[in-house]
């Protein structure tokens, strides 16, 4: 999210993993490995060369927060038991379908959610709070 806040930031232009592994403080082949996610999700693009980088592959408005997790998270978000519980317990027989439920409801209001931000939202707060700061107080 935080790369692609960037690329919708500065949307002229490409950037390239190196600035934006400064940005996240982070290892460029990381970033590059992340960007590959998005990219088979269709929510970047690169290109190779001189001026090459990465690039939004869609408007800024038309990617989702949800967007951005589904391409680089997999499985569920919360944990389920690593290996089923006792059988013989009447909590064991019944935890793991009474969270089930639960667990699944989370994760559709955080699919909801993030759904309902784009990376333009987030692109138009952090020029929000920049301008802010620069006020004079």
């Amino acid at each position: 999210m935080h790369a692609l806040t960037m690329l919708g930031r500065w949307k002229e232009r490409s950037l390239t993993s190196a600035e934006i592994a400064a940005s996240l403080e982070s290892n460029p082949v990381l970033v590059r490995r992340i960007l590959g996610s998005l990219r088979d999700a269709d929510l970047v693009l690169s290109t190779e060369g001189r001026n090459g980088g990465w690039s939004l592959a869609r408007a800024p408005r038309e990617i989702t927060l949800y967007d951005a997790f589904a391409a680089v998270e997999a499985g569920p978000v919360l944990s389920r038991h690593p290996h089923p519980p006792s059988g013989e317990c009447e909590v064991g027989r019944n935890i793991q379908a009474l969270l089930e439920v639960e667990f699944r409801d989370a994760e559709r209001a955080m699919e909801a959610r993030l759904g309902r931000t784009t990376i333009a939202h987030l692109v138009q707060r952090v020029l929000d709070i920049e301008r802010d700061l620069a006020l004079p107080r």
